[in-house]
């Protein structure tokens, strides 16, 4: 096997990957599954296919697979807020429009941000699309149509800024929502 072909998609598979994630470490432990799970699954692949749709759709099942897994074990478990209050980042007031996106974008449902991501970020093509998420090409048009549209309500929104008191008021003078404690 020469891994010449493989290497070259990392960057993109790492770029995809911290975009979907929007978290650098998790993003790089997704790209060395998904070359782990290609490296070891390559006789799979289909010589003369497109290598990059089938990179990407091995991780793309990876990422499922670890979403599902962690909500399995989130199930029934609860954390006390007081317990992580140090874990939590406060807020940098100066966020850029790059920061903002990446909020907005997380903020999509996942199977609306891997095709919004793969589509204008990646440059795939529907049909890639369909392949690589497994769903027809009518619901990848559908999906992105809706995550378009969220994305644009989100960041057009206005941004909360959250003022560090005691009580629950921000900024604005306005009531912002209250963190709730699971016992």
């Amino acid at each position: 096997m020469n891994p010449q072909p493989i290497v070259n998609h990392i960057p993109a598979l790492r770029r995809y990957a911290r975009a979907l994630t929007g978290d650098a470490w998790a993003a790089d432990d997704l790209v060395q599954d998904t070359l782990e799970r290609a490296c070891s699954k390559w006789r799979l692949w289909l010589v003369g296919s497109d290598l990059r749709a089938w990179l990407f759709t091995v991780m793309h099942n990876l990422l499922v697979n670890q979403v599902r897994q962690s909500a399995r074990q989130a199930s029934g478990r609860s954390v006390d807020i007081d317990e992580v209050a140090h874990e939590l980042p406060a807020p940098d007031a100066n966020l850029g429009p790059l920061l903002d996106l990446q909020r907005c974008l997380l903020r999509l449902p996942q199977e609306q941000r891997v095709v919004l991501l793969l589509v204008t970020m990646e440059d795939m093509g529907y049909a890639d699309v369909a392949r690589i998420t497994g769903v027809p090409i009518g619901t990848v048009m559908s999906r992105l149509s809706r995550a378009r549209s969220r994305l644009q309500e989100l960041m057009d929104a206005p941004a909360h800024v959250h003022a560090h008191t005691t009580d629950s008021a921000s900024a604005d003078g306005k009531s912002a929502p209250a963190l709730r404690r699971l016992k």
